[in-house]
């Protein structure tokens, strides 16, 4: 597991009307992990994104969850713009063609996630909150928190299935600690905003 934070905390009018409640949900590091099935700077960075860009069209408010659209740079198959496509369904509900249809107009969540077409998976990612049309552009890049120096040679033996059974326990500590002190630093130095 995981460390509690940071956690996303969202409302869902959707799961109130349905029944599951009306507290908000409340997103952390695991739930994305358990959804991926792996816990790596992709994953952080997408879950980073998306509470950034929640934090940055909600100041005030519990961001609700399906009032999200985002824009992804890129196609869905290029690089790892599916995966972090997935962590942004998960905590915004905003999704492409295979998402919910909403009930007679309320709580749509389909074609919410947009991918680019037709050009190299490299730029900023957009979220609009459609309430109010406020919008803002947001990129990644954990280059700030390197991986540690004994990655580098574990990786090779892993992948290669010639580890020994300590050099793969060091392996998994090494790659561990680089998610989590990239969750620790919450963005500061991983995120970065651009201009409209």
């Amino acid at each position: 597991m995981f460390p509690e934070t940071p956690s996303i905390t969202v409302f869902d009018p959707l799961a109130e009307l349905l029944g599951a409640g009306s507290e908000p949900f409340v997103y952390t590091f695991n739930d994305a992990v358990k959804l991926s099935g792996h816990a790596c700077p992709t994953v952080a960075g997408a879950f980073l994104l998306i509470r950034r860009a929640l934090e940055l069209l909600h100041p005030d408010t519990v961001p609700i969850r399906g009032d999200i659209a985002i824009t992804v740079p890129g196609p869905v198959e290029a690089g790892v713009t599916g995966p972090i496509s997935q962590i942004f369904t998960l905590v915004s509900g905003a999704a492409a063609q295979n998402g919910f249809k909403g009930l007679a107009g309320q709580c749509n969540r389909m074609n919410l996630m947009r991918f680019q077409e037709g050009r190299a998976a490299s730029g900023p990612f957009r979220f609009q909150r459609i309430s109010t049309g406020a919008q803002v552009a947001l990129e990644y890049s954990p280059a700030a928190i390197p991986p540690h120096p004994r990655l580098g040679a574990l990786m090779p033996l892993v992948l290669s299935q010639q580890a020994t059974v300590e050099q793969r326990r060091e392996f998994g500590q090494w790659w561990r600690h680089r998610v989590e002190a990239i969750l620790a630093d919450a963005g500061q130095r991983t995120l970065f905003q651009r201009e409209e």
